[in-house]
């Protein structure tokens, strides 16, 4: 995989404040360091859930780093009809649902329940692909660390704490190496504890911290599955 930089765009002092939030030379870098942030949930019994794509290559190396059980919560955003990159919410393995109350302002229930359908196919998929088609590990008064390689609208999480509220962990923790400020202040209204390393001025979006960063495939995202059962 060739590393490529960063683009930036924008105004010379909007590219200035850009380039001095890139803290990390890429997720394997800000895994390590959001690991460390998490010592201590070491050799505690904890539980790592990997938000795949991205969120498989962080969620292993904090899961190897802290001695825990690593697997993969799948948790699907509802783009918006006009624009899916733009999440009117999201939607967890189990049926759980997260509606961002702004976004879906206008979208009749039908439209929700059919973009509810098309992502639980995907759901399906990627649950058969990430993990053979296992269940979750039993989170019933367990630790679950909820792992991200960063929160933008923060749509899947919110959706995957849910799940893990409906499955009995007894404490949830969002951990993602950046975020947003205001959507930290939302999250901790949620979870039990939010470990984000950085939350930049001018937040644009995940990869602004990263000196190198790309898409992980699903097949990368397995491989660091496979990778840790291996070594356990």
């Amino acid at each position: 995989m060739q590393w490529l930089p960063v683009p930036v765009h924008g105004s010379a002092s909007s590219e200035t404040i850009l380039e001095k939030t890139r803290m990390f030379k890429d997720r394997k870098d800000a895994a390590l360091q959001l690991a460390k942030a998490l010592d201590t949930y070491k050799d505690s019994g904890a539980i790592v859930l990997g938000i795949p794509r991205g969120g498989a290559e962080t969620a292993y190396y904090v899961a190897k780093h802290l001695g825990a059980e690593l697997s993969m919560l799948v948790s699907r955003k509802l783009g918006h009809p006009s624009n899916p990159e733009y999440a009117v919410g999201a939607i967890a393995e189990d049926g759980s649902i997260y509606l961002n109350p702004k976004a879906q302002s206008g979208l009749s229930e039908e439209t929700i329940n059919k973009l509810e359908e098309q992502q639980q196919k995907e759901i399906e998929r990627r649950i058969q692909f990430l993990r053979k088609g296992e269940p979750l590990p039993e989170l019933k008064g367990k630790t679950v660390l909820l792992v991200d390689d960063g929160i933008a609208t923060g749509s899947t999480v919110f959706a995957a704490i849910k799940l893990c509220r409906n499955k009995g962990a007894a404490k949830i923790v969002v951990a993602a190496p950046v975020s947003g400020r205001e959507k930290k202040r939302e999250l901790l209204e949620e979870a039990d504890e939010v470990v984000i390393l950085e939350t930049p001025d001018l937040y644009t979006g995940v990869s602004q911290v990263y000196y190198n960063f790309y898409n992980l495939t699903d097949q990368e995202a397995l491989e660091f599955m496979e990778r840790w059962k291996e070594e356990q």
